[in-house]
């Protein structure tokens, strides 16, 4: 049943028993195809209710949403043994949420991380990949933006509340996002940091850190064109942050050219990773979306 907040809560086990959790909007069947959302590394199913509310309560063409918490974040568990907070571990726990809910093929809008999933998903399963949107992510990472990734997660100061958690990010993070204002970054700190047991403590495990802490960034990334090519059979939408220092503006255009049906846009004013909820956003992925729709059918 979907209540108030627009979204039913989906739980499964994974394959070691942790508790996963999804936020699942929209009707469990329909023509439509569905939309499944896959959040940054410290990022939760949050990022995606407007996008997802949007696509949902489409007036014409309502169209479930499955917007993912991966293990250790959101409203899914902590893993008790943070080396488990592993991309392979994550695509694993990925397949076993959309076979739970009974998803064999969809749209798949990734963000960061999400986006690296996505593409590896389109190795593992190929044919459950009908269009993808990849948001401020590509083959190649720039090592400044981990660099200043590995700065503050699990590391941000504990607000005392949400107003002084925008006050924090702002700080952080202007240069990067100078187009927000006030409401946007009080927005980010209410999907940065949760209310528990009348505490405010981070939206994810703390532990996150220690991934980014055996990152060598003084040894090369690896590039990934060839997971990128495992696209090439469906329209993919590239969404670059102007600001943003973990896609560069080269590799958005080197997507646009080696992929047959890539289109690129650049967000103005924001960094790494644009917000997808604006109106403008959602017409755009819709476009992504109806096209995909008509080569899948």
């Amino acid at each position: 049943m979907t209540t108030d907040t627009g979204f039913r809560s989906f739980y499964i086990g994974a394959r070691d028993g942790l508790k996963l959790h999804a936020r699942d909007y929209g009707p469990l069947a329909g023509p439509a195809l569905p939309l499944v959302c896959l959040p940054g590394l410290a990022r939760t199913s949050a990022d995606f209710h407007e996008l997802a509310l949007a696509f949902a309560q489409d007036a014409e063409k309502p169209r479930r949403v499955l917007a993912l918490d991966y293990r250790g974040r959101g409203r899914s568990d902590y893993d008790g043994n943070w080396r488990n907070y592993d991309i392979r571990v994550e695509l694993d726990d990925v397949m076993q949420m959309l076979t739970a809910a009974g998803i064999a093929e969809a749209v798949f809008i990734g963000t960061s991380r999400g986006g690296l999933l996505t593409m590896a998903l389109g190795a593992a399963r190929p044919a459950m990949i009908k269009g993808a949107v990849l948001n401020d992510v590509g083959p190649v990472i720039d090592a400044r933006g981990l660099l200043r990734i590995k700065g503050y997660v699990g590391k941000l100061p504990t607000p005392r509340s949400f107003a002084e958690g925008a006050e924090i990010l702002k700080r952080l993070s202007d240069q990067q996002f100078s187009a927000f204002g006030d409401r946007e970054w009080e927005m980010m700190a209410r999907r940065t940091w949760t209310e528990r047991e009348g505490r405010i403590v981070p939206d994810y495990d703390p532990n996150l850190m220690k991934v980014l802490e055996e990152l060598d960034l003084e040894a090369p990334l690896p590039v990934l064109w060839n997971y990128f090519a495992g696209l090439n059979g469906v329209p993919v939408l590239a969404i670059r942050g102007a600001n943003s220092d973990l896609l560069a503006e080269a590799t958005l255009q080197e997507m646009a050219q080696r992929h047959p049906d890539c289109q690129v846009h650049t967000v103005p004013g924001q960094g790494h990773a644009p917000v997808l909820g604006s109106k403008e956003m959602v017409q755009r992925i819709g476009r992504l979306v109806s096209r995909a729709e008509r080569l899948a059918a």
